[in-house]
């Protein structure tokens, strides 16, 4: 009983990103910060976890003021079990979609999203999305730590579809609304760890031609399917990612 309560109190922890672990010390700033002073309003020695995005904490505040939460470390944290990364290479959609795809994405654990620029993809996106770089960083962040991640996925500037295909994953999958394409549980490998390095391919929401799919095949990439129903770009990215991460995870 004592565990599972211990455990409980451990769940309902906040977490928090920091840029660094100084000297045993580490500050929080901007909104966070203001959250935890003025609606939480924090004190000190209350407990909290930190993520430096390399190892995990758990701290207790020293001091709240303004915009500023200073915190002490009391103890590293065990390291979470070792997960498969899972690499989204995403075709840029209207924004709003895809804002709601990188946070959604991250709460599933995705390790990377990489926008890229397809033939379809809506004119002027590409450009567009360049100064939406912070934002969507922003958005991860956010959704890392509500989620309790231990690290940040990593949001790539744009790039072109042939520097996309050229990823280094070990699983490269590509999303297809062909239906004469394989299921995906059709094409993972059987034999699976944690170590293996996975890649899924999206399109655009007009979907790929046929010169992207000769263009993926000929790079290696595996074409799958979701089912016969046509599923939005963003729909599609996070049923795909649900179902890798219970395929890993029950080989784990």
């Amino acid at each position: 009983m004592l565990e599972c309560e211990y455990r409980r109190s451990e769940m309902a922890r906040r977490r928090f990103f920091v840029p660094e672990i100084r000297r045993g010390e580490a500050e929080l700033i901007g909104p966070d910060a203001d959250h935890l002073v003025r609606v939480l309003r924090v004190e000190a020695g209350q407990s909290f976890e930190l993520s430096d995005d390399r190892n995990l904490y758990l701290a207790e505040v020293v001091a709240a003021r303004k915009s500023v939460v200073t915190f002490r470390v009391k103890e590293k944290l065990p390291a979470p079990a070792p997960a498969v990364q899972i690499s989204l290479l995403a075709a840029l959609i209207k924004f709003d979609r895809f804002e709601w795809l990188i946070e959604k994405a991250t709460e599933l654990g995705v390790a990377a999203i990489q926008p890229f620029e397809a033939t379809r993809t809506e004119r002027g996106l590409a450009q567009a999305s360049v100064k939406r770089l912070p934002r969507w960083r922003k958005i991860a962040l956010e959704a890392s730590q509500q989620s309790r991640r231990a690290h940040l996925p990593l949001i790539e500037p744009p790039v072109r579809l042939e520097k996309t295909l050229q990823s280094p994953a070990e699983v490269r999958l590509q999303l297809d609304e062909n239906p004469d394409v394989p299921p995906i549980l059709g094409v993972v490998p059987a034999e699976r760890t944690p170590a293996n390095r996975v890649a899924l391919l999206l399109g655009p929401e007009g979907g790929w031609t046929d010169g992207e799919r000769v263009q993926a095949r000929e790079t290696g990439w595996n074409p799958c399917s979701l089912g016969p129903n046509v599923l939005r770009a963003e729909t599609a990215a996070l049923s795909a990612l649900a179902i890798l991460q219970a395929v890993w995870d029950r080989q784990g």
